[in-house]
Formats: structure tokens, C-alpha cells, sequence
């Protein structure tokens, strides 16, 4: 599942935000986007999503499997996100937080053991019936991670996700979204402004000013 950004360019009010993007990203590969405060990254990750606001303007093309997601709406993209912050349903427990994301066409038991496979994929057994707010940084942040994958995702993007975790949790949970990513074989786009969070065979994307 390869995924491209061809000759994309971002504006607003007619002015560009950088200079035009293009992108491949192989299965399992991770891009990372880097580039100072409000050079465009947010910008471009709502463009691949399908959240980019109306008032943008948008050339060039976004392609997962070579097929063009221009104009497909979000719910069909197959994409995706995980941000700084975990966004867990806090009046849910665990495995409710975790079966939402579950496509449809799944029974009972077999969603039941697809969470139990994930946790324990995790180092979190036995944690379905959990209340969220007993959870730990370093829990709530696999348990969203796990969340984002079971919903079978075709391209993930990756918006500061390390960025609250303190600099033990934030090594070893890094180290394990990425084995994740590479083990599933999804391409994934990292925006972050810390380039340690950069992994060694990744591929790194700075976005340059237009005026550069």
C-alpha cells in the first residue's frame, strides 16, 4: 500500500504555504515532516485526511494505492490519525473505547478477540474492563494507538503523538508505534518538531517556504 503526494501545493488568501510537496512513501515506510511553526504541517495533514477547511487552496494530487483521495470523503479515505492527545472516551472503559473503532462486519467474538489480541500485543492484558481514567500516560497513549489500528487504517498520520509523554514513556512508546507501523506494513506521516523522534530509516520531509 504505497502511498504519494504528487506536486502538492497548499495557499491561502492566494499565498503559499510551501513549496510544491511530492512524497513517496512505501509500505511500512514512515515520512517525517519537520519545518518551524506555521509553515504548513498541520495544514498538510488536514489535506490528507479530508479535514483541510474550505477557505485552502489545493493543486497537485494525494494518492494511497494509486488511487487519487481528492474528493473521496473522509469516512472512506481509510486514514489514520493519531495525535498529542489520546481523545479516549472518557465515560467508556477499555474495550468500549476500543471496539468502536472495529468495522462493522465483525460478531461479537471475534471483536472480542481481536481486542484481546491487540492488548496483549500492547503489555496490557486483561485491561478490557479498565476505567480510562485509572490509565496511565504510557497506557492512554497505546491504547489510542491501538484504537487507530484496529480500525484497519490504509495510511496513518502521526500529529506530534510523542509530544506529552515524559522522555522515558516518550522513547520506548516511539520505538513501539513504529515496529507497529513497520509489522503491519502501513505507510505513515509524522509531523514533530523534535528531530529525535525521527526513526534512523526514515524519510525525512522538511517543507520549504515559498519564497526559499
Amino acid at each position: 500500500m504505497a502511498f504519494d503526494i504528487e506536486q502538492l501545493s497548499l495557499a491561502l488568501n492566494h499565498s503559499p504555504l510551501f513549496q510544491p510537496l511530492t512524497v513517496h512513501l512505501e509500505p511500512g515506510q514512515i515520512g517525517t515532516v519537520m519545518g518551524p511553526s506555521g509553515s504548513g504541517k498541520s495544514t498538510l495533514l488536514a489535506a490528507i485526511s479530508g479535514t483541510l477547511p474550505p477557505v485552502f487552496e489545493l493543486g497537485g494530487d494525494i494518492r494511497l494505492n494509486g488511487k487519487s483521495l481528492l474528493g473521496v470523503p473522509i469516512e472512506h479515505r481509510q486514514v489514520g490519525i493519531l495525535f498529542q492527545e489520546d481523545l479516549l472516551f472518557p465515560h467508556l472503559n477499555v474495550y468500549q473505547n476500543l471496539v468502536f473503532a472495529l468495522p462493522g462486519r465483525q460478531n461479537r467474538a471475534q471483536k472480542r478477540d481481536r481486542i484481546a489480541s491487540a492488548l496483549a500485543s500492547a503489555g496490557l492484558v486483561a485491561f478490557e474492563q479498565r476505567d480510562v481514567a485509572t490509565l496511565s500516560g504510557g497506557q492512554r497513549a497505546r491504547i489510542s494507538l491501538l484504537r487507530t489500528l484496529l480500525a484497519e487504517p490504509r495510511l496513518i498520520l502521526l500529529d506530534e503523538p510523542f509530544s506529552k509523554l515524559d522522555q522515558h514513556l516518550r522513547g520506548q512508546f516511539r520505538d513501539w508505534v513504529f515496529s507497529r507501523i513497520i509489522e503491519l506494513g502501513i505507510p505513515a506521516l509524522m509531523v514533530t518538531h523534535d528531530p529525535a523522534d525521527r526513526p534512523e530509516q526514515g524519510l525525512l520531509i522538511n517543507l520549504e517556504p515559498p519564497d526559499a
